[in-house]
């Protein structure tokens, strides 16, 4: 059995079998619907059910309660139940396809107890114009990926990143140890769907748990010399205070930019600590009762993703507006992380 997908964009159709993931069959049929990580963990493939119902094998950790109420569904986890006439994003017009390099390691430097600084250098990417958000697979000797976003606007052949080392992680592992300046690494890139919309005239509110800081870094980065720059209120989540590894870069762009505002928070912060405490995302909801006037841009891991979606959406944030990116969820790796 078979159900006929309708795109209300442009009237375009295709077919899903039952029990065809929405993104599998779109992509069979040539409709190249934007996504990422195809598990359900970073919401990038959502859309929108305009008639019809999907269901799942498990609900996806990507969608909020509150996303399924309005109606809408993640494409690589739904599943037709009927015929279904959708609202979705194509990849867009810009979108630049992924193609693999070989990066040597430029520079690699502590920035906190278990952050890494990583650079790399990749001559034949110095003409790739990533968006701002994006990230890049590190390649294994076994074929499997490490994904890691870049924590700076476009470079050159120069690419930043922020590593956490993960217990038992194989390559952050091996990034101390074993990884040195001139070594090479095979990589995939550009990746992802994570960028700021520079249509919206919107406020920003960013929001980063741990090393989720890197791509929002490299959009704020983006932004700084432009004109036109929104408003910035970036709230920063981590455990301790040793955690946060750019903590007086930040309170210099407190100084410098005049739309800029940060907040830290911490989760386990000891009696030294004077600032903010808690979840971040309640720290958000405590300064802002109605958060209708903004974009949200959100990045850390999956708990934190699902809290803030719900916390903003109740205080007036449409879930259009509601940008995110997961950081635990490719393939179960061990450490796959921002």
């Amino acid at each position: 059995m078979s159900y006929r997908i309708t795109l209300n964009e442009t009237a375009d159709t295709f077919e899903a079998e039952a029990g065809e993931p929405l993104l599998d069959a779109a992509e069979r049929a040539g409709f190249p619907l934007a996504h990422d990580c195809r598990f359900g963990g970073c919401g990038a493939c959502r859309v929108k059910l305009l008639e019809g119902q999907v269901d799942y094998e498990e609900f996806p950790f990507g969608l909020s309660e509150e996303e399924a109420a309005e109606g809408y569904a993640l494409a690589c986890q739904a599943h037709a139940q009927c015929d279904l006439t959708i609202s979705a994003t194509l990849l867009p017009a810009g979108h630049i396809p992924a193609d693999f390099h070989v990066a040597t390691i430029e520079r690699l430097e502590k920035l906190s107890h278990d952050v890494t600084h990583l650079v790399l250098r990749i001559p034949t990417a110095s003409e790739v114009d990533f968006h701002p958000g994006q990230y890049l697979n590190v390649m294994l000797d076994d074929g499997s990926p490490r994904s890691f976003s870049m924590a700076s606007p476009p470079n050159g052949e120069l690419f930043d990143f922020h590593i956490r080392r993960v217990p038992g992680g194989y390559f952050t592992g091996r990034l101390e140890t074993h990884y040195k300046p001139g070594d090479a690494l095979d990589v995939e890139l550009p990746l992802g769907t994570f960028r700021h919309d520079a249509d919206s005239p919107r406020d920003l509110l960013m929001v980063a748990g741990g090393t989720g800081l890197a791509p929002i870094k490299s959009i704020i980065e983006s932004l700084l010399d432009s004109p036109d720059t929104p408003n910035i209120a970036l709230y920063w989540g981590v455990r301790r205070a040793e955690d946060l590894y750019l903590d007086d870069l930040l309170h210099q762009w407190t100084r410098t930019l005049p739309n800029f505002r940060y907040v830290p928070v911490l989760s386990e912060g000891d009696d030294q600590w004077g600032g903010r405490r808690g979840f971040v995302h309640e720290a958000v909801c405590q300064d802002h009762q109605d958060l209708s006037a903004f974009d949200a841009y959100l990045c850390g891991p999956p708990p934190m993703i699902a809290a803030a979606k719900s916390g903003f959406s109740q205080r007036g944030l449409s879930v259009e507006r509601i940008f995110s990116d997961s950081f635990n969820f490719t393939h179960e790796l061990d450490d796959s992380v921002v």
